[in-house]
């Protein structure tokens, strides 16, 4: 890993915005996206005591995507319509998924989704790592195709961690590590959150 090229995106950074994810033009983007409310949102709305209420747990996903700045109006609107549409033993069965990737065995969580949105033709990355994100986004982070590749690109890793369109749990695994990583090398004022720290990758590597 070229940690070396994390410290001069780091330095560039705050020579252009010296107070970090506290300068005025960056809180205005922050407001925009409105991560915070979210995220309480979900960690109330996604509580392993809510799963005994399968229907407020889908209308949650669905109100969870439609509120993020994060997905594509389009796949916003796709999910609405299609999750709405699914018969009360697939309606469980995309619960009990998403209480896996929560708070049980994340791997079986993660492709059971994976499985569902693949037959909606929702199967993006995008979809599947927004509301684990937003439960959790200290701990999860929200995989965006164009960031992603830059990401591997700049910091020379594409050999070792091989972007594909399709979501995969080791891929999803080995990435978490690797920005994990490169985070805890950082300055900790460039992580608020995950998506704050690939937010300031994106910014400084597309500048």
């Amino acid at each position: 890993m070229r940690i070396d090229k994390l410290f001069e995106l780091q330095g560039d950074f705050f020579a252009r915005f010296p107070d970090g994810f506290e300068d005025e033009a960056i809180v205005k983007l922050r407001k925009k996206h409105n991560a915070g409310k979210l995220a309480i949102q979900a960690q109330e709305a996604f509580a392993e005591t809510k799963f005994g209420m399968p229907e407020s747990i889908i209308q949650s996903m669905i109100l969870t995507t439609s509120r993020s700045s994060m997905v594509f109006m389009f796949d916003k609107l796709r999910f609405r319509d299609s999750v709405g549409a699914l018969s009360p033993a697939e309606r469980e069965r995309l619960v009990d998924a998403l209480f896996d990737r929560l708070h049980g065995d994340k791997e079986k969580g993660f492709n059971q989704i994976l499985e569902q949105l693949v037959t909606l033709k929702l199967g993006s990355w995008s979809m599947i790592s927004v509301i684990p994100y937003y439960y959790d986004m200290q701990e999860n982070w929200f995989v965006k195709p164009s960031v992603t590749k830059s990401i591997l690109k700049y910091f020379e890793v594409e050999k070792e961690l091989v972007y594909k369109p399709r979501p995969s749990f080791e891929f999803y695994q080995d990435y978490s590590t690797f920005l994990a990583n490169l985070r805890d090398e950082a300055d900790p004022k460039l992580s608020p959150n995950n998506a704050a720290f690939t937010g300031f990758l994106m910014m400084t590597i597309g500048k």
